[in-house]
């Protein structure tokens, strides 16, 4: 059995992350700062104390890295890059200012750019946080930096990850998919994983 981290895990019952860690091979351990959504750990990227050195398999992080301060973001890589096993990789996704700057550049800003499952998503929500959210005294929800494909790349990079996959979706997906491994595996083994845990 494998070990998936989910970081930013939001409640329990919501379905496997990616067609890969739905296999039953995967075992899913599940980090969240919001104690609300009874995660396995409670705790950061930052700052993933309680999980050892080289122990998970694989990371799953959605739509939480745009949360740190650009200072934090080396940091919370580190951490990925800590927890892994040497032949462990990483999945993470984000918004995709490059999509969302076009829309704002032709002042959409505060228009629906997609219909999301808890509302009307702008480009406004996509760039600070969702509003809503915000207003509910849900703070820890606000974006505080964000990527392009070449930024990301690169923070990954330095990090220590060694080979990176990338794609973009505009609209109406407005985000960024990467895929890095710690050890330099085949081109071969990486795009099958691209194939497992990117979206079709």
């Amino acid at each position: 059995m494998k070990t998936f981290l989910h970081v930013g895990c939001g409640p329990k019952g919501n379905g496997r992350p990616t067609r890969g860690f739905a296999d039953p091979g995967w075992s899913e351990l599940r980090l969240d700062i919001d104690e609300g959504v009874t995660p396995d750990i409670v705790g950061t990227m930052t700052d993933m104390a309680e999980v050892r050195d080289g122990s998970v398999d694989a990371i799953f992080s959605s739509h939480n890295i745009e949360h740190l301060y650009p200072h934090e973001v080396p940091k919370a890589l580190s951490e990925f890059v800590r927890v892994l096993a040497p032949d462990g990789f990483v999945v993470v996704t984000c918004p995709d200012l490059q999509s969302i700057a076009a829309l704002v550049a032709e002042d959409k800003l505060t228009e629906e750019a997609y219909l999301s499952p808890a509302g009307p998503i702008s480009p406004l929500d996509m760039l600070y946080g969702y509003r809503p959210a915000l207003a509910g005294g849900n703070l820890h929800m606000a974006h505080r930096t964000g990527f392009t494909q070449r930024v990301l790349t690169q923070a990954l990079h330095e990090a220590g990850f060694t080979r990176v996959a990338m794609a973009r979706r505009a609209a109406p997906f407005y985000d960024i998919w990467a895929l890095a491994t710690v050890s330099p595996l085949p081109e071969g083994a990486v795009r099958e994983l691209v194939m497992q845990h990117f979206p079709e």
